[in-house]
């Protein structure tokens, strides 16, 4: 069971299930033990793959504490019975407030203004911000996290336009569902909310960027390889992105709790002094609350189809 809020064991121990725990094991030892085990709880600690499931003799749901399937082979998982359970519902909120706060924090200049009154500098003229209000907002996929980004957009009086591939028919009044052509030619800021996939690796790089009629803001709270780094380094330089909002990076380790502070490339370099660039490590979906409610819809989840 990997580390996510009591709630959860708590839930499964009064189910009847007996719970434990470990944090540290590598994969290839956890392997080794897993044909003993009816579930698995995991975050994003090491990749399920076959050759982890074809272990898995009785092994009948694997509960992901988030959003992102990305290190789980949901497919064969599924063909050998096994369902699969994350629970993007208990931090859609979270990412969605927190991309609002990183654009509300890029707009106004909070970082450099911030930083400058701990110096002693007034500078006011300097400080100068731009209101959200009149701005046309695009997401990029309309999912838990999308949708959740749409509705805190709502009392902002901006455009908001949606784009997803593989959803149609989600229009409301507050939100115009829109083809890409239509946001190349009328957004102001893009906020990217896909999974990880070959499909979405490296979504937004120069092609990407370029295609757009304005210069654009762009915002990241899904997965660091969605956004090609040093295309998104190209952009801001040239002008056609005026600032980023960055809470994934594409050097982050699998789990996601660190990036390897050795090999940073340039790239790094340059987004670290960049004042136009708002960063965060990874944190979106990461608060107090989010951190009940995701063990909260697994236990839900589990529940339902387990517990007759």
């Amino acid at each position: 069971m990997d580390l996510v809020h009591p709630i959860l064991e708590e839930r499964l121990m009064a189910s009847g299930y007996v719970c434990e725990h470990d944090y540290t094991s590598p994969k290839q030892e956890v392997e080794q033990q897993i044909e003993n085990y009816f579930g698995i709880v995991i975050r994003s600690r090491f990749t399920i793959d076959q050759s982890f499931l074809d272990e898995a003799k009785q092994l009948r749901f694997i509960a992901r504490s988030g959003a992102g399937l990305e290190n789980i082979d949901v497919a064969y998982a599924e063909q050998k019975g096994i369902q699969v359970f994350n629970s993007p519902e208990g931090n859609k909120d979270a990412v969605g407030e927190h991309a609002i706060g990183m654009l509300l924090m890029l707009f106004n200049q909070l970082k450099k203004g911030d930083a400058e009154v701990r110096k002693g500098i007034w500078d006011r003229e300097g400080n100068r911000g731009l209101e959200l209000s009149g701005k046309t907002v695009a997401i990029i996929g309309y999912g838990n996290m999308g949708s959740a980004f749409a509705e805190k957009l709502a009392g902002f009086g901006c455009t908001v336009l949606a784009y997803d591939k593989y959803k149609q028919g989600f229009g409301t009044a507050l939100v115009k569902e829109a083809d890409l052509n239509t946001i190349y030619r009328e957004a102001d800021v893009v906020s990217i909310h896909l999974p990880l996939s070959e499909e979405t690796n490296q979504y937004v790089n120069k092609a990407f960027i370029d295609n757009f009629q304005n210069p654009i803001y762009l915002i990241n709270t899904a997965r660091g390889n969605n956004v090609s780094l040093n295309d998104l380094v190209g952009a801001l330089r040239s002008g056609k992105v005026l600032g980023a909002c960055l809470d994934v990076l594409e050097y982050e380790s699998k789990s996601f709790e660190q990036i390897d502070t050795e090999q940073l490339p340039e790239s790094f370099q340059y987004l670290r002094n960049a004042e136009n660039v708002v960063l965060s490590p990874h944190v979106a979906g990461w608060t107090k609350e989010s951190y009940i409610k995701l063990s909260t819809y697994l236990a839900d989840k589990i529940e339902e189809n387990f517990n007759n």
